[in-house]
C-alpha cells in the first residue's frame, strides 16, 4: 500500500481550534500542502486559524463549528466533510481529560468526557469507514488516543479507559475493511504541552511533556505512511518495551505516587 500525498487534497481534523488538532492543521497545510477542514467548538479560533492558514499556506479551508460531544453535530461534520469536496483522510484529535480524584467527578463531566471521546469518536470513524468503503476510495482515518492506552493513569482513570476503547475498537475494525486502499491508524502520544494540560494540578509532570510540535509532526507522518499503532518520542517507544518487563502492580504504584504528589494529595 503506497503512502498517502496530502497535496491538494482535503483533510479533516476535529479539535482544530487548539493544541495538537491545530499544530496539526498547520503543519499538514505549510508541509503537506493540504486543503484543510477543520472542526471544533470555538468559532472565533477556527476563524483565526482559517485566516493563518490561508495567508501563510495559501491553501483552502472550510470551517465547520461543532462539538462532537453531539451526535447531530458529529453527523452534520461528516455531511458538510463529505459533501461540495472529496475528502482525503481525517484525524479525529478531539478529546477531553478529567485529571482528579474519580470520586469527586460530576454527572455532567463524566457524561461530556464519555459523549466526546467514546461516543462522538466511534460514531464518526464508523461514518468515515463506511464513506471510504462504499466508494472504493483511497485515504486513511487516524484517532488520537494516548499511552494511557498501554499504561492506564491513575486520577485520570476515565480517560484511560476511553482511549482503550478507541484503541481497541480500531485496531479491530482495521481488520474489517475491503478497501485495500484505506488505512486505519490509532496515534498514541505521551503527555503533550497543549492548552489541555495548562491546569495548575499538571504542575509537576509538565517536564515530561513532549512538545507540541513533534507530537503533530510524528503524528501526521504516521498517518501519512499507514502505521497501525505508533507512539512519538523514542524514548516512549523504549521505555513502552521496558516497562513491558516490569510488574503492573508496580507501574501504576509508581505512576499514582506522580500524580498524587502533582495533586498535593496525601502520599
Amino acid at each position: 500500500m503506497r503512502s498517502l500525498n496530502f497535496k491538494n487534497k482535503w483533510v479533516l481534523v476535529t479539535g482544530a481550534s487548539s493544541g495538537l488538532g491545530q499544530e496539526m492543521a498547520l503543519q499538514l497545510a505549510s508541509k503537506e500542502g493540504a486543503n484543510l477542514i477543520i472542526t471544533a467548538r470555538r468559532a472565533d479560533r477556527l476563524e483565526q486559524l482559517r485566516a493563518e492558514l490561508v495567508k501563510n499556506a495559501g491553501v483552502q479551508v472550510k470551517i465547520i463549528v461543532a462539538d462532537i460531544s453531539t451526535n447531530a453535530d458529529v453527523d452534520r461534520i461528516i455531511k458538510e466533510s463529505t459533501e461540495g469536496q472529496e475528502l482525503y483522510a481525517a484525524i479525529l484529535n478531539a478529546g477531553i481529560t478529567y485529571f482528579g480524584e474519580h470520586k469527586k467527578i460530576t454527572d455532567a463531566d463524566f457524561d461530556r468526557l464519555i459523549q466526546t471521546n467514546v461516543t462522538g469518536v466511534v460514531r464518526m470513524a464508523t461514518q468515515l469507514v463506511k464513506y471510504f468503503e462504499e466508494n472504493g476510495r483511497e485515504g486513511g482515518v487516524m484517532t488520537v488516543t494516548s499511552m494511557a492506552t498501554l499504561y492506564p493513569v491513575p486520577y485520570q482513570a476515565l480517560y484511560s479507559g476511553s482511549k482503550a476503547f478507541i484503541t481497541n475498537f480500531m485496531l479491530a475494525l482495521s481488520q474489517e475493511l475491503t478497501n485495500k486502499d484505506l488505512s486505519l491508524t490509532v496515534f498514541a502520544p505521551s503527555g503533550i504541552e497543549t492548552e489541555m494540560t495548562q491546569d495548575e494540578k499538571f504542575g509537576g509532570l509538565k517536564k515530561w511533556l513532549m512538545p507540541v510540535s513533534q507530537a503533530a509532526l510524528e503524528g501526521i507522518q504516521s498517518l501519512k505512511f499507514r502505521k497501525l499503532f505508533y507512539i512519538p518520542g523514542a524514548l516512549n517507544r523504549n521505555g513502552s518495551r521496558f516497562m513491558k518487563l516490569l510488574p503492573r502492580r508496580f507501574i501504576l504504584s509508581t505512576m499514582a505516587k506522580t500524580y498524587r504528589k502533582s495533586l498535593g494529595l496525601p502520599h
